[in-house]
């Protein structure tokens, strides 16, 4: 399985809507799109897991290196997930309490 990225901006947000597996393959293309959205000016970031399949600690570790730039520029690193299996990792790795942790993008745009 392929990794989709998409992006979309709202009032200044970036959403990225992440489809497919995030794994050691497809990782470093999560990684670039952030790097280059960071360096493009951009410090506020959505970035939308409902359509992932699959996260391993590579794609962890994306998100937290994504996460540590923005937060360079005093930006946001936000995700919208539901599923359980996903927030599961995010719970046993103690990420949950590191990042923010939204049911949509619209409650995370209303957040933001």
């Amino acid at each position: 399985m392929d990794l989709s990225l998409a992006t979309r901006e709202v009032d200044g947000t970036t959403v990225v809507a992440v489809g497919g597996e995030i794994d050691v393959y497809t990782a470093p293309k999560l990684r670039d799109m952030i790097t280059e959205l960071v360096a493009g000016g951009t410090y506020d970031i959505v970035v939308d897991l409902e359509q992932v399949e699959f996260l391993d600690s590579t794609g962890l570790g994306v998100l937290v290196g994504g996460l540590k730039k923005v937060r360079a520029h005093d930006g946001s690193l936000q995700l919208v997930c539901t599923q359980d299996r996903l927030l599961k990792i995010f719970r046993i790795t103690g990420l949950a309490k590191v990042f923010v942790i939204h049911d949509s993008a619209e409650a995370a745009l209303a957040g933001s």
